[in-house]
């Protein structure tokens, strides 16, 4: 799969909205790191998230189940290098 966002753009984020599945989102996984990630699917209290690009990154593959907490927002919108909604 094509990643749907490359780095430099500039994102709209909902902070606070809830997840679901297939949705873009901003998390914080455990050692701190700050990623977007696709949410995939509710595994416990919490998601397991993916790259769109599975060869590259680390994901919930790596780091594990991030916690519902730590699912910061979702991302609504690309503003920049062209509005498109995600």
């Amino acid at each position: 799969m094509r990643p749907a966002l490359r780095p430099g753009q500039r994102l709209l984020v909902l902070y606070g909205a809830r997840a679901r599945p297939g949705r873009i989102v901003v998390a914080r996984f455990a050692d701190g790191t700050l990623a977007v990630k696709r949410a995939a699917e509710r595994r416990g209290s919490g998601w397991w998230l993916l790259s769109d690009n599975a060869g590259v990154g680390v994901d919930s593959r790596h780091r594990g189940v991030v916690p519902d907490a730590d699912v910061a927002g979702v991302v609504r919108a690309r503003l920049w290098p062209w509005p498109r909604p995600l």
